[in-house]
């Protein structure tokens, strides 16, 4: 019942057993209180009922609850195997990547130890291991996952350090290569040595700005280090002369050679052939005259040679 006013509904219980009646009056708060109360008993209760029917149909196995079960258990394991897949998928992909880094930081470590004058199988013989067996538990997968980031950014940072060890090699090889410390005419004996001595057409003490090998015309002469040809060309008192810059201000001078074989401009290698051994420009016989300049400043070349003989001792 509700009043003019419309604030409250007035409810009337009859008892017909001991003919009395009760009057209950609900406020609207009183009613939305009481019918949310009603409700989440009634969702309480239907819950549990669901709950208790499901499990004791699970496991009495009746027909229609068990092929709910199934097709809830089949979607779960679908769900898992997708997850598990994709998970593969992805560390296959990561095993492959590092796969191939190892790849290249092996080929890394062979150039490397070939440069290092290290032979490269004995760089592959494994280590030897032992011990007690002490079992651990299975990798989980974000474990796994952490160790693959790991082994990844150590092949990183191999392949990094050592093509930074191989540039260096290459660069401290070429740097040799350029020094002239191949001998120019192999296997002859020097006539003359670089220093002051008396001239054979004057009679005079005069400086010899280099070595003398004595050597028959037409013994090859070759390349003491790598170089540029810089000079091809007769001169007055070397006669036929070639003329090798190595860099660094150094430069190598053949001369008296009865033939050259190079022109200005060639790139030449340690041991390439520049010329034939002669008697031209201001000579007494067949021989090579070999200098070495730095900064135009005569050196001996005996130290270059010797240096090389001392290095491969």
């Amino acid at each position: 019942m509700k009043n003019d006013e419309g604030e409250e509904v007035q409810l009337i219980i009859t008892d017909a057993w001991l003919a009395r009646s009760r009057a209950i009056h609900l406020s609207g708060t009183r009613m939305v209180a009481a019918f949310l109360a009603v409700s989440l008993a009634l969702m309480l209760i239907a819950a549990a009922l669901y709950h208790w029917v499901f499990l004791k149909g699970a496991r009495e196995r009746w027909p229609v609850i068990g092929s709910v079960v199934r097709f809830v258990v089949a979607d779960e394991f679908e769900q898992r195997d997708r997850f598990m897949r994709e998970n593969l998928d992805a560390m296959a992909k990561r095993l492959g990547e590092i796969q191939a880094r190892m790849l290249q930081v092996e080929a890394l470590s062979e150039r490397v130890s070939g440069l290092a004058g290290v032979n490269p199988t004995d760089l592959k013989l494994a280590a030897a291991r032992g011990g007690a067996l002490v079992e651990g538990r299975p990798l989980s997968l974000e474990e796994l996952q952490a160790t693959l980031n790991d082994l990844e950014q150590l092949t990183g940072e191999r392949t990094d350090l050592l093509t930074v060890m191989e540039s260096r090699l290459i660069d401290q090889r070429l740097k040799k290569m350029m020094v002239p410390t191949q001998q120019p005419l192999p296997g002859a004996d020097i006539g003359s040595r670089f220093g002051w001595r008396i001239d054979p057409f004057t009679g005079r003490q005069a400086l010899h700005t280099g070595l003398d090998f004595s050597g028959e015309v037409g013994t090859p002469i070759v390349a003491a280090a790598g170089g540029v040809v810089v000079t091809a060309d007769t001169h007055p008192q070397y006669g036929n002369m070639v003329e090798v810059d190595h860099g660094n201000d150094l430069v190598t001078r053949y001369a008296h050679a009865s033939r050259l074989l190079v022109k200005k401009g060639d790139l030449v290698k340690r041991g390439q052939r520049l010329a034939l051994v002669g008697t031209t420009g201001r000579s007494t016989g067949p021989h090579l005259h070999f200098e070495v300049l730095v900064q135009g400043v005569p050196q001996d070349p005996h130290r270059f040679l010797h240096a090389a003989q001392v290095a491969g001792r």
